[in-house]
């Protein structure tokens, strides 16, 4: 087994006599970059960050609330910012913030013949360059290791509420969520039968804005409102966390995706529910053709396999 590096140089050496000599790995376990946990540049100012790949999420999160500033990705458990864009990850807080490949801006990535590069920026508006930052989002190591990473941030709101219906037809107000002008940070139906809506900024607006949800909801009968209800976000995290299959339907189009789904926890404005039984992949062919040819640029010896050489 493979140490942990704890530079980027440990790091491109590894990989390179990986390369040379045929060897195939699998990043995580075979190679990990727990050695790599520091707050490289915080710029509060420009709402940006960048840090290495084995920090955590909660400790990142911790040095960014000293500056009234967070991450607004929050995945089940307590995953490494590598992780994180390898996995593309994210949780309730996807239906404002959207998931990794959403706030990342720029990467430091040793690729598999231990070549180091650099991809994106620091700075919001960088459009310079071909875009490996959101390309090794969701590429679960097998495309390259994720040194460092640069997000965008956003400030600590003031004030933070949670709306939680109950009943047996929730997609009605669901769907006047989602039509409406109200901006709540996270929408997640916990079906069967409840929906959970956070309303995050300043205590006026999120007063405005939970009176204004209460009376979408009045409309659609049978339906119980309860306040205060926090600990649903920590569920839908675990539920999430333990799933075994996610399947995707049309963003905003819950009423035919519902029918079908026994039980889930499901993000109606992404178009995901994540399920508690198998799932079969319904990754269209031209996708998986799309992402062998990028392997094969990137990786052509298979060195991020992580199986044995041939």
């Amino acid at each position: 087994m493979l140490p942990s590096v704890s530079s980027l140089r440990e790091a491109s050496e590894l990989l390179a006599e990986a390369h040379a000599a045929g060897r195939r790995l699998l990043i995580g376990k075979d190679l990990t970059t727990e050695g790599l946990g520091r707050v490289l540049e915080h710029e509060a100012g420009d709402l940006t960050c960048t840090v290495e790949a084995g920090i955590r999420l909660s400790a990142l999160n911790d040095e960014l609330g000293r500056h009234g500033q967070r991450l607004s990705l929050d995945p089940p458990g307590d995953p490494t910012v590598g992780a994180v864009l390898a996995g593309n990850l994210s949780g309730p807080l996807r239906h404002r913030f959207g998931a990794a490949r959403d706030l990342v801006l720029g990467v430091t990535l040793v690729l598999a013949d231990g070549t180091i590069a650099n991809a994106g920026g620091k700075v919001v508006k960088n459009v310079a360059g071909y875009d490996l930052a959101r390309l090794v989002c969701g590429s679960n190591g097998r495309l390259a290791l994720i040194g460092r990473v640069s997000f965008r941030l956003h400030p600590i709101p003031r004030s933070a509420e949670t709306l939680v219906f109950e009943g047996k037809d929730v997609v009605p107000t669901v769907a006047s969520l989602l039509h409406s002008q109200l901006q709540p940070s996270a929408l997640d139906v916990l079906h069967p039968g409840r929906v959970g809506v956070l309303f995050e900024g300043s205590p006026s607006a999120v007063d405005e804005q939970i009176a204004a949800a209460q009376r979408l909801a009045e409309s659609n009968e049978g339906l119980v409102t309860i306040r205060h209800e926090e600990p649903i976000w920590d569920e839908s995290r675990k539920r999430q966390g333990a799933s075994l299959g996610r399947i995707r339907f049309a963003p905003g189009d819950l009423g035919r995706a519902l029918p079908l789904i026994a039980e889930a926890v499901i993000r109606p404005a992404a178009g995901v529910a994540y399920l508690p039984v198998t799932a079969p992949d319904d990754t269209a062919p031209e996708v998986r053709r799309l992402e062998r040819a990028i392997r094969e640029q990137l990786d052509p010896r298979g060195v991020f396999s992580g199986v044995p050489a041939a």
